[in-house]
């Protein structure tokens, strides 16, 4: 089974899209491609369907700024080694996951913790290993560190910080992603959509003497 594909079934059973906090459900990203290559342009995430009030925390959590452009730059590589881009769908990044990510942290401050402690923890293994933060080193080399932690059932000895931080960086992926329209798309949900209705058929008109003139 594809990552996707199993995180995608992850996400609808036990995880739940919403399991973290009410703004999972609101997450939307719009991603408009640019004319240049494969290039895309991120609109900022932001939630929607929102009380008054909520409207005003709302946008006071998103002016404020809460991880470095380096820490987004390794969320952003890591959750797209979670979700890549394939001939489907797009990356995580691409469904704006890095603001859903950084918006949470926000939101839920018991998770600042976790978070930059385990994006510290990613840079220090890759520097031990690479001599590089997690952003500098190849994506085999990347790949090999997050296999390290990805199993919990394989973990090696002074792994479970490790494993703890890419738990927690799965759950928050899956969910930005796949409450995203990117990710919506991905599943092939549609939501309520209207039938055309052309009227009572003209025989079931017939059979009542209520022919149409």
């Amino acid at each position: 089974m594809k990552r996707r594909n199993l995180l995608k079934s992850i996400g609808l059973t036990s995880l739940g899209l919403a399991g973290l906090s009410p703004q999972v459900k609101a997450a939307e990203n719009i991603v408009a491609a640019e004319n240049e290559g494969d290039k895309k342009k991120k609109e900022p995430w932001e939630p929607y369907g929102r009380t008054e009030s909520e409207k005003e925390r709302d946008a006071r959590l998103l002016a404020e700024q809460f991880f470095t452009p380096a820490e987004l730059a390794t969320i952003a590589a890591l959750a797209d080694i979670i979700i890549p881009r394939d001939s489907h769908s797009g990356s995580a990044s691409d469904a704006g996951v890095p603001a859903f990510i950084e918006f949470m942290a926000k939101d839920k401050p018991e998770l600042q913790t976790p978070l930059r402690g385990g994006l510290h923890w990613l840079d220090a293994q890759a520097r031990k290993r690479f001599g590089a933060v997690f952003t500098a080193c190849n994506s085999n080399q990347q790949t090999e560190i997050v296999e390290d932690i990805a199993w919990p059932e394989k973990v090696k000895p002074g792994m479970s910080q490790g494993v703890a931080f890419f738990n927690l960086m799965r759950n928050l992926t899956a969910s930005g992603f796949w409450s995203s329209q990117i990710g919506i798309a991905d599943l092939g949900y549609v939501g309520n959509v209207p039938n055309q209705w052309n009227g009572v058929p003209d025989d079931v008109l017939k059979q009542y003497g209520l022919e149409k003139e």
